[in-house]
């Protein structure tokens, strides 16, 4: 490590009925679409009982799995806060000879100023290449007919300060991966895991806007010099089809504030939003200028959260008593940071995640007393209008979005990377919080009740991952002796079908990701981590960052 430099009541407050208190209605008879093991195919090798490794080690946590009760973290529809969890350790994959290999690279050594951890020459290209060919065959070994590949598995190739780093990411472009930690913004193939580019900083990553413009750039957040505690108040931008950095600018700092604490990045159309405590900026993705800053208006945006051509903002407004809450929600032009049209919230009620920007679906939140631990949860959809299009009946169910922040608890950011919970024009698909199982749920936005359920079967538990070609995409995490899947389930409701079964001899790799964020795109399925921990070098150096399943 370096050193550190349900039904409703019947009037709610939305002017619709509503209450997240109540149960939902019992539902008509469906098709029986519901598998009765954890795939829709018959028993095949994935129903054998004996474990690919022996022994009985202790239960791996599924990929985004909840926090275990009592450990004091909780889904957004539990009164907890979320919070960026830490590593992954897991062992290094051994390659004939007792030789350690870091499957992803191109062979070279990363880290900012430091040479290979054992002094010698690096490979050339081709023994590299053969070496990372080597890998993938020995990841493959196990395969059995109708499972997936594993395109890649990546473990750490960056020596990090000793408090840790963050990951960002990941943004998938065409055929790249994106991903930034630490002092690095590096694009990886998505066939094979090889780094294609990099792009090295002098400061350290902090920040990062979820979400990527229409043409590929993204905007990450940087210490304003290598100093321990320089403020995190500079913006970066990278073209991710050319692997290049653009623009630098600093975010201005309003002159009452002695510091920068908490911004927060996002996206919207081609503008990015920073925003913090008494901060409200907007600057173009494309050349950097300022687009605008606060706005004349009596309620003050603190958070965005971006899309292809839209920006949503929770602001607060003023009261005449500061320990009174009152929001809005704002629809904001990304050209001119002006609000096309406002939403009012009822008094105590607060934004605390958007869960779609078009359409315009968001988690409200109300705190029943002084310490947080007593809270009430409602989900919204608005019109394009701006006007109340439903709230949704959650009955007494709890459901969990996992959603990791890019700041810990921090209120402003009111997006991050969710991975509970997708959605598509007519409908928001959210995942019940895991017991021994979960459901994945439809809500119907004009009506705001269940459409359908898919339980995911007896001892597993999936999430919504996206909606693509009329298909909810999700992923069923693995067990200790099933391997994870991705599968599809008609918008409409109806059967799950798989479509990537994962590997039964690597589940315990798949399983090292507990706090992962997911992606799938072209027909592939990547797990990325979220931190790496710095207080060991050979900790840091095993820990997986990113794996990635295909046919």
């Amino acid at each position: 490590m370096t050193q550190p430099p349900g039904q409703p009541p019947p009037h709610g407050d939305f002017g619709v009925p509503g209450g997240a208190q109540q149960a939902v209605p019992p539902q008509p008879a469906r098709p029986s679409y519901t598998p009765s093991g954890p795939y829709d195919e018959q028993p095949g090798p994935y129903n054998q009982a004996p474990g690919p490794y022996g022994g009985h080690p202790t239960q791996p946590q599924p990929a985004c799995a909840p926090t275990p009760p009592g450990s004091g973290g909780g889904g957004f529809f539990t009164g907890k806060s979320g919070a960026v969890v830490g590593a992954v350790v897991a062992g290094l994959l051994v390659i004939g000879g007792g030789t350690w290999f870091a499957l992803s690279g191109d062979g070279k050594d990363d880290r900012a100023g430091a040479g290979r951890s054992d002094g010698g020459p690096k490979p050339s290209a081709p023994a590299a290449q053969r070496s990372a060919d080597a890998g993938r065959a020995q990841l493959n070994a196990g395969r059995r007919p109708g499972e997936a590949k594993v395109l890649f598995l990546a473990k750490n190739d960056v020596d990090v300060p000793g408090n840790g780093a963050d990951i960002f990411g990941p943004w998938i472009q065409g055929d790249t991966l994106v991903k930034a930690m630490y002092r690095e913004v590096a694009g990886y193939s998505v066939t094979d895991g090889s780094k294609k580019w990099s792009v090295q900083l002098g400061t350290d990553v902090c920040l990062a806007a979820p979400q990527a413009s229409a043409e590929g750039k993204i905007v990450v957040g940087v210490r304003s010099s290598p100093s321990e505690g320089a403020s995190c108040n500079v913006l970066q931008m990278i073209d991710t089809k050319t692997g290049r950095a653009g623009w630098k600018t600093p975010v201005p700092k309003p002159k009452q504030l002695t510091g920068f604490t908490d911004l927060i990045l996002a996206i919207g159309g081609n503008t990015v939003t920073a925003a913090g405590l008494e901060t409200s900026y907007g600057f173009s993705v494309s050349d950097g200028r300022q687009l605008f800053g606060r706005q004349a208006s009596r309620c003050l945006p603190y958070g965005f959260a971006g899309g292809v051509n839209r920006l949503i903002a929770a602001a607060d407004c003023p009261t005449t008593d500061a320990e009174k809450v009152k929001q809005e929600i704002q629809d904001v032009d990304p050209a001119s940071g002006k609000a096309r049209w406002t939403y009012a919230l009822p008094a105590e009620w607060e934004v605390d995640k958007v869960y779609s920007v078009a359409p315009a679906v968001v988690a409200l939140k109300r705190q029943l007393d002084e310490t947080g631990e007593k809270t009430e949860r409602r989900v919204i959809a608005l019109t394009d209008s701006g006007k109340l299009r439903s709230q949704l009946q959650l009955g007494k169910e709890e459901f969990e979005a996992g959603c990791t922040s890019a700041q810990l608890a921090f209120r402003g950011d009111i997006q991050g990377w969710c991975t509970g919970v997708a959605a598509d024009a007519s409908a928001l698909y959210l995942a019940t919080k895991p017991t021994d199982t979960n459901s994945v749920v439809a809500f119907g936005l004009d009506t705001g009740r269940p459409a359908w359920r898919s339980p995911a079967g007896e001892g597993r538990t999936m999430t919504p991952v996206t909606v693509e070609d009329g298909s909810v995409v999700v992923y069923i995490a693995p067990t200790y002796t099933i391997a994870g899947a991705v599968a599809t389930i008609p918008a409409g409701g109806g059967s799950r079908h798989v479509v990537l079964k994962h590997q039964l001899s690597n589940v315990e790799n798949e399983s090292g990701f507990p706090e992962a964020r997911t992606a799938y795109a072209d027909g592939r399925f990547f797990l990325t981590a979220t931190r790496i921990n710095g207080l060991d070098d050979a900790e840091e150096r095993e820990t997986k960052t990113m794996m990635a399943f295909g046919n």
